[in-house]
């Protein structure tokens, strides 16, 4: 068993299967509210900006899912162009972490984009 197995006591469940799966809003691991929250989101339709949108004005961090659009190359370029201008406008960041993974910022939380040598 994992140590996320362990901790948050879910057997033969995965990582990714844990992200996805329904009740993950209703899990709280350290039992204590949160002022802000790292959220997964699905980029699926041009109206799921909407979403990103306010949860990036609620002062959380967005971990983005484009792999829904990837088939339609066009329109994500569209609908990233209009993101990556809305997050400018918060005075947020973005960056992406994997090829249909991006990481979103509120403002004034800034993403270091290059590693340091140690």
């Amino acid at each position: 068993m994992s140590f996320l197995d362990k901790f948050f006591k879910r057997e033969n469940m995965g990582l990714e299967d844990f992200m996805k799966s329904s009740d993950v809003e209703e899990i709280d691991a350290v039992h204590e509210k949160a002022d802000f929250y790292v959220k997964p989101i699905s980029l699926a339709q041009e109206d799921d900006l909407k979403i990103v949108e306010k949860e990036l004005r609620d002062k959380n961090v967005v971990l983005l899912s484009i792999a829904p659009m990837l088939k339609n190359p066009h329109k994500l370029k569209q609908v990233v162009q209009t993101l990556n201008m809305e997050i400018r406008k918060m005075n947020g960041d973005v960056a992406m972490i994997s090829e249909d993974k991006m990481i979103l910022t509120p403002a004034n939380v800034k993403i270091v984009k290059k590693k340091k040598a140690l």
